[in-house]
């Protein structure tokens, strides 16, 4: 089925904030989510023609989100482990106290405890949590059962919280 460029653009103009908050919980660098929400737009376009209706468009284009956020997910952790063996053999630069502490403020709690997530987890937080999808869309989204949806949303709810408390202890820790 062909699609129009108006259909397109409907499309786009219907889901684009959804995939852009769901992409935003991933990488919290504006520029990325913007190339990230642009990358599934594009797998979405150039795969249109062989969509068969047997889920929701916003299904299928959330699913297409997974992927796209997986696939970045691996190319931070690789990035990142070949910085770290690079920064092995720099030395370090010390920071002074009112960098650190000017550093510690501008960090919000939820976004690091969100970050030391599993992708898995985080993703079904976004889409239970933050977009509101039901139990079967997510489950159709991650290919998962809805069991698997429901157990999943509450273990990573648990450990967000779990990251908070923590987090939140360690902060009262260096003031006392």
């Amino acid at each position: 089925m062909k699609k129009t460029e108006e259909e397109i653009q409907h499309i786009y103009r219907l889901y684009f904030t959804d995939v852009y908050r769901f992409l935003a919980a991933f990488t919290y660098d504006q520029h990325e989510v913007e190339d990230l929400t642009q990358e599934v737009f594009i797998r979405l376009f150039k795969s249109l023609s062989s969509f068969r209706g047997e889920s929701e468009l916003k299904t299928w284009l959330f699913s297409i989100a997974k992927h796209v956020a997986i696939d970045y997910s691996k190319k931070r952790k690789r990035q990142k482990i070949i910085q770290e063996q690079l920064f092995k053999y720099i030395p370090s630069i010390s920071k002074s106290p009112e960098d650190l502490y000017t550093s510690k403020e501008d960090v919000n709690s939820l976004y690091v405890a969100s970050k030391e997530l599993k992708h898995t987890y985080k993703a079904v937080i976004i889409l239970r949590g933050i977009q509101e999808c039901s139990i079967a869309e997510t489950a159709s989204i991650m290919g998962w059962s809805e069991s698997k949806v429901k157990v999943t949303y509450h273990r990573a709810i648990k450990k967000l919280k779990i990251n908070i408390l923590e987090l939140n202890s360690e902060i009262e820790e260096r003031w006392v």
